[in-house]
């Protein structure tokens, strides 16, 4: 006798709207069609470009420059847009937005997410803010790629009083796609990513800065023999402008607070060189090589 085929998982959603087809908003669309988690899917993006992009490539059904055409009758809506943007968008959207229909985000700042958009938010939608951390340098609807958030954490911070069935749904989706899924305290969120993210992209526009303002032999130099370090400092550095600005200004206080800590340890540093003080680097390198070890075993390098 022939067995039956296994039955594919219902989707999860009828409509999804990505506002915002770069990167995250283009590999988010691919792996949930690959997936299966929608019945159609539109793009909504101010980029003419990027808006024909969206249905050349099949990325989504369809593709539209006009929120309010654009939200219209969808039930999960994705902003993954500049985080800068998405207030404003918030309020351009809300009165379109369908009852029930859950709003949620891909941004690397999670509470002024939450003070700008969730406000705008009618009582009868769902606003579930999130984050998955992935990323390259390249941006763009043809960047992007459905694995992009295979073995990645997905982080989720619902404001208080959020539906749990709304959340569990998003938290579904993410895992639909290979991602793991953590709920976490948004301001929590926002002191981890400010180490974990935020500082070493400072640190690396820093450094590939100083080298952009060397005279023009050496800098040609610095170019031609760069070694690895320095290459993988102009690869964070040639993230989205645009992104990184919005991130570093909508997460001051903790980006100053870790980097107030981060100039303390390097005087630190600096300190011990002068000296020539060679156990205190050693030890210090030593504890610093077990960070690279433990990223390893968690499976995020």
């Amino acid at each position: 006798m022939a067995k039956a085929s296994p039955r594919k998982p219902k989707p999860l959603f009828d409509r999804v709207c990505f506002i915002g087809i770069g990167l995250i908003g283009s590999s988010l669309a691919r792996a949930m069609r690959r997936a299966g988690l929608a019945g159609s899917y539109v793009a909504c993006d101010r980029n003419p470009k990027h808006v024909k992009a969206a249905v050349k490539l099949g990325i989504t059904d369809e593709a539209t420059r006009d929120y309010a055409k654009a939200v219209t009758g969808a039930d999960l809506i994705v902003i993954a847009t500049p985080v800068g943007t998405n207030g404003e968008i918030a309020r351009l959207i809300a009165p379109h937005l369908k009852k029930g229909a859950i709003v949620t985000d891909v941004g690397s700042v999670k509470r002024m997410v939450i003070d700008s958009v969730a406000r705008h938010i009618p009582k009868d939608v769902h606003f579930v803010p999130a984050h998955p951390i992935a990323g390259t340098e390249h941006s763009g609807p043809e960047a992007g790629f459905p694995e992009l958030f295979e073995n990645r954490w997905c982080i989720l911070t619902p404001p208080k009083r959020t539906s749990a069935k709304a959340v569990g749904k998003v938290a579904e989706l993410w895992r639909r796609i290979g991602a793991k899924v953590e709920t976490m305290d948004p301001d929590h969120h926002d002191k981890v990513l400010a180490i974990t993210s935020h500082l070493p992209h400072l640190i690396a526009y820093t450094i590939v800065g100083t080298a952009t303002d060397l005279s023009g032999d050496l800098k040609q130099e610095v170019i031609k023999y760069s070694a690895s370090g320095f290459r993988d400092f102009t690869r964070i550095a040639a993230s989205d402008p645009i992104m990184w600005r919005d991130v570093f200004l909508n997460n001051r206080d903790a980006v100053l607070e870790i980097l107030q800590r981060f100039t303390e340890d390097l005087t630190a540093m600096q300190r011990a060189i002068r000296k020539g003080d060679g156990p205190m680097l050693e030890d210090h390198f030593t504890r610093t090589r077990a960070i690279r070890r433990s990223i390893i075993g968690a499976k995020q390098a």
